[in-house]
């Protein structure tokens, strides 16, 4: 033990002397939870759009006014024909198309039924697409505000209709920031604790010192252990900033229990900080290192369930996901914070982090002991 306890001060020793490492552990932190629940907003506004009308009625001025006034969409022109309004998406000037045919207020009140047409730019898809569901929602509210209108007229027969009352469990006010704080904590705290230990062993080889080590009875899961804990620790500090900057910045408190929350990112922590050491024993410089965990962390968190469904994904995306330690993080995150989620509930999700926690630093101490 006393072989262990050199080794650990050695290593935080060597974390305090490099200026950009504290750097990336207690700035980065700092902005990226400012700045990125800010910009990752999942709410499109100013939507472009190109309104062709035909009509020049009451009703078509009406809807128009109504977009215009939801606070999604930007009126950009107002195209005497289709092909205009084609001509400005062309060049990006606009994102969607709004047609209104002639005669639309004429066939709404003969006719109790009118048509429109909707074009969207769809080289953005997400853009399109939300953008097309919030018009359409636009007009369906505006649809209902004529009929409620009509109500009032003796022909009007209307038809039918069931009222249905929803609500949001966990977060009420469907607000993106509570959605989206958490799963961007726990890509912070794996790339301080994936990268800076990918690096460590590897720092080692290149500066001569891994050959010292080597020759000196210091047993080979001592030496893992001293490169693990430090960044065990640093990453527990790193999760506690996160925390404190989500209650100041966004006032985000978990509804469940702290100690869920370091309970879980304790396991964690070894698991990530295991497969950092893995991919340092089969290294030999930084560079290497550094790449090979920067295409791994593309894949955790592209297919770690922070901007897209799990659920929504292919199959075999899905089961790749079972092999995602940070999928497993960000969704105890998002039900301890909130849902309010406790041990039991996230028992299954413990049990698997374990595993991967010993797999991963087993097979790092293995493969450092036949490679040393």
């Amino acid at each position: 033990m006393r072989s262990l306890k050199f080794l650990l001060q050695k290593e935080f020793r060597q974390i305090f002397r490099d200026k950009s490492i504290l750097r990336i552990i207690f700035i980065m932190p700092l902005v990226q939870l400012i700045v990125l629940p800010l910009a990752a907003d999942y709410e499109m506004k100013n939507i472009s759009l190109s309104v062709v009308d035909h009509d020049h009625s009451g009703y078509s001025r009406q809807l128009v006014q109504k977009i215009t006034a939801s606070g999604y969409f930007r009126l950009n022109d107002y195209s005497p024909t289709f092909h205009a309004s084609m001509q400005e998406v062309e060049k990006d000037r606009s994102d969607i198309i709004l047609e209104i045919p002639a005669h639309f207020e004429r066939d709404l009140v003969s006719q109790s039924e009118a048509t429109l047409f909707v074009a969207a730019n769809a080289i953005n898809g997400v853009k399109a697409g939300l953008g097309s569901a919030y018009l359409q929602s636009i007009i369906r509210d505006y649809n209902g505000q004529v009929r409620t209108e009509w109500m009032q007229l003796p022909r009007f027969n209307p038809d039918l209709e069931i009222a249905v009352t929803s609500s949001n469990w966990f977060n009420p006010l469907l607000n993106y920031k509570y959605f989206m704080v958490p799963g961007i904590l726990v890509v912070l705290v794996t790339m301080v604790g994936a990268f800076l230990s990918s690096l460590n062993i590897v720092k080692e080889k290149e500066i001569g010192t891994i050959e010292q080590i080597n020759v000196t009875p210091v047993k080979k899961h001592y030496f893992i252990l001293g490169k693990l804990i430090p960044f065990w620790i640093l990453g527990l500090v790193v999760m506690s900033l996160g925390l404190l900057i989500a209650w100041l910045a966004y006032d985000i408190m978990p509804v469940g229990s702290f100690l869920t929350i370091y309970v879980f990112a304790a396991v964690y922590l070894l698991a990530v900080l295991g497969l950092g050491l893995l991919v340092s024993t089969y290294t030999s410089n930084q560079q290497q290192a550094m790449l090979i965990s920067f295409f791994m962390m593309m894949v955790f968190i592209l297919l770690g369930g922070l901007y897209t469904s799990i659920e929504s994904m292919p199959a075999w995306a899905q089961w790749i996901t079972r092999f995602n330690p940070v999928s497993y993080f960000i969704e105890v995150m998002r039900m301890v914070i909130l849902k309010g989620s406790r041990l039991p509930d996230i028992s299954r999700h413990l049990l698997i982090m374990t595993g991967f926690a010993v797999l991963l630093n087993g097979w790092a101490i293995m493969n450092y002991r036949k490679r040393g």
